[in-house]
């Protein structure tokens, strides 16, 4: 770091390091919680007065909820791990359900087995959501010559010149919908499904690269919940850091953002608030723009690329019914492929999916619906009671819930969710490039190797091995921005 000279939290002159972490999301408390061990002094800096960043606690109706991410990928160890270290271990909870639906072509379908991102290892299994012309483009992947994705290509692009454009439309885009509010036709297949990019990489056929993947994920034998939750919220999780970070000896202020970053002879100077602290080493865990602006003297090539880092925003409505005016289908919620021309994207029926709502209180059922991809954030401009009258002419459309709800919150992410077009990858070796030119420097968040907790909690512990002088450490725990073979209604 100069902290991390010696991989232990000493300068080389010997003193204890001290390592100033901007962000008090979970990225910043992670790396905050993994600079700790090595045993550096540590100070987070996080401009609003609450930690968490877009995982938030909350309630409604007495009933606590989540307001942001209400889930974790438990197929990567990163969170969960974290999660156990920070004392949360008796509240891990898996999903009651993991059955989700579509709704497509006007009814609710059940979300197709045997797929990766949407992709099928054998085309029958998508009987019902794709139109028999559908299902005979998708068979023609076997007959057509392979297809050259290079250093990248996006998603939609390449599965459509594949398997058609019906398997996008109705089944790639709604589940990378839920988890970057992006467009399947613009994201990148290298960091948004990086298994379908290696597979399209060493196979001529889509669907033989899939067949491949599942027999490799099958003889890992991976076994126990995909996803896990924690009772009471994943909101808990960065005020159980937090909380850690606080019991090690590492401070954290509220309230202070951060003005201005400078490089001194010895290590950083940053200006927050009323104060100025001398640091061995800084990290930004802050989205693109903010990281943007505090280098932009200190490393303008940086600040440049982080300046093309686009956001999509996004809402969450927040609905509570009486039990007994609602009844719902089963499984844990659906999603919807944007080509319905409907409004929300996703339902999560919340009180089906997490055992400990529905005992904090059995007469409560509680659901979430989502708006907002990116390019359609003119759907945000509307007012928190439209959002919820159109939410509820879906709801009705799609299960036929027509009662009242005795309570309703809207959330608003406004430029929530960073974007992975085509060439992120090289975009983020660029910046990682820059910063890694200025010793004591680290970056890490969702804007670099996933927007998943695990992956951001993954990319702040990469950014105190890179200080460390661990490179290859960093670099494992980087390789991989996602590690799931399927998302799910409301992830």
């Amino acid at each position: 770091m100069r902290a991390a000279d010696t991989g232990t939290g000493r300068t080389h002159t010997g003193h204890r390091a001290h390592v100033v972490v901007v962000g008090g999301g979970i990225a910043g408390l992670a790396a905050a919680h993994r600079a700790l061990a090595t045993g550096a002094e540590v100070t987070v800096l996080e401009a609003s007065d609450r930690v968490g960043g877009k995982l938030l606690p909350g309630e409604i109706e007495g009933v606590r909820v989540d307001l942001g991410a209400e889930s974790m990928l438990a197929r990567r160890p990163e969170a969960v791990a974290l999660a156990r270290e920070a004392g949360l271990a008796d509240a891990l909870q898996a999903p009651a359900t993991a059955s989700a639906s579509l709704w497509t072509r006007g009814t609710l379908r059940p979300m197709p087995k045997g797929h990766v991102m949407g992709v099928p290892g054998d085309p029958s299994v998508l009987a019902g959501v794709l139109s028999d012309d559908g299902l005979r483009r998708v068979a023609q992947d076997a007959e057509l010559p392979p297809t050259e994705v290079g250093e990248d290509v996006a998603v939609g692009r390449y599965v459509a010149a594949r398997v058609g454009r019906e398997v996008v439309d109705r089944l790639v885009e709604p589940l990378l919908g839920g988890v970057y509010a992006g467009d399947a036709y613009e994201l990148s297949l290298r960091m948004a499904v990086p298994q379908l990019y290696e597979a399209a990489r060493s196979h001529a056929s889509l669907l033989d690269g899939v067949r491949d993947i599942q027999r490799k994920a099958a003889a890992r034998q991976q076994t126990g919940p995909v996803f896990m939750g924690i009772e009471g919220g994943v909101g808990r999780l960065p005020l159980a850091v937090a909380d850690a970070v606080r019991a090690r000896g590492g401070h954290i202020l509220l309230g202070h953002p951060v003005d201005e970053v400078r490089r001194t002879a010895t290590g950083w100077q940053v200006r927050a608030k009323d104060r100025t602290l001398t640091a061995d080493a800084l990290v930004l865990a802050v989205p693109a723009p903010g990281a943007a602006r505090l280098l932009a003297d200190a490393a303008p090539g940086a600040a440049a690329e982080l300046r093309s880092v686009a956001y999509a925003s996004m809402a969450l409505m927040t609905l509570a019914y009486r039990r007994a005016d609602v009844e719902l289908p089963e499984g844990s919620g659906f999603l919807v492929p944007p080509v319905d021309g409907r409004t929300i994207k996703a339902s999560t029926f919340a009180s089906q999916k997490w055992g400990w709502i529905a005992e904090e209180n059995p007469d409560l059922l509680v659901l979430r619906t989502s708006v907002g991809r990116h390019g359609e954030e003119k759907e945000l401009e509307r007012d928190d009671s439209e959002l919820i009258d159109v939410s509820r002419a879906d709801l009705r459309a799609a299960v036929g819930l027509t009662a009242e709800p005795v309570a309703t919150r809207v959330t608003r992410w406004h430029d929530g969710l960073p974007q992975y077009p085509v060439g992120h990858h090289a975009r983020v070796a660029r910046i990682r490039a820059h910063v890694g030119r200025l010793p004591g420097l680290a970056v890490c968040g969702a804007a670099y190797d996933g927007v998943g907790i695990p992956a951001c909690v993954a990319s702040a512990y990469a950014a105190v091995d890179r200080l460390g002088g661990d490179g290859a450490g960093a670099e494992a725990l980087t390789a991989h921005p996602v590690q799931s073979l399927h998302g799910g209604a409301g992830q």
